[in-house]
């Protein structure tokens, strides 16, 4: 299959919002998206940018079934390990389920690890769902650690009411 990596321009935020919506129904979680395509177009292409994005792209003779022809993205960030240095997180990676098994997902994450090299990186970080078998082998064929299993690390998050009673107690000096 014939298929194109590039940066992300803040023309493709619609479809990057379709995917990422296509991406949470797979995750059983639709309603917990709460972006929409301009709250990327104004994160993503700003001044200061909270991400970056790689899109794939097929040819017009590959389209899909409903004529898209931006058939994956690899959404990250970075972060900073106080331990080890600059680091990228890969927050989404996803391919239409039609265009699977053609090396799009490969080359996506490939080239994440290419820009975190490039940016001297130390390493690559995501998270997957422990149901996910499929993300998870595919990661650890590549040679990713599972750190919850190994280092027993848990991601935890604040958000909602609790973000908000977390700032109400921030000393006011």
């Amino acid at each position: 299959m014939n298929f194109k990596l590039r940066a992300a321009t803040k023309d493709d935020c619609k479809d990057i919002s379709r995917m990422i919506t296509e991406l949470a129904v797979y995750e059983n979680m639709p309603d917990q998206v709460k972006i929409s395509h301009e709250e990327l177009e104004r994160d993503g292409f700003c001044q200061n940018p909270f991400f970056e994005c790689l899109i794939a792209e097929v040819p017009e003779e590959q389209k899909s079934k409903e004529g898209f022809t931006v058939v994956g993205y690899a959404l990250y960030f970075y972060t900073y390990s106080t331990w080890m240095g600059p680091t990228v997180y890969l927050e989404d990676l996803y391919v239409m389920p039609e265009f699977r098994g053609n090396g799009i997902g490969k080359g996506l994450l490939c080239k994440v690890a290419e820009v975190a090299k490039k940016k001297q990186c130390v390493r690559l970080q995501l998270s997957v769902l422990n149901w996910n078998t499929p993300s998870r082998d595919f990661y650890a064929a590549k040679g990713a650690k599972d750190l919850t299993a190994t280092e027993g690390w848990h991601f935890i998050r604040f958000d909602g009411q609790n973000l908000d009673n977390l700032v109400n107690e921030a000393p006011t000096n």
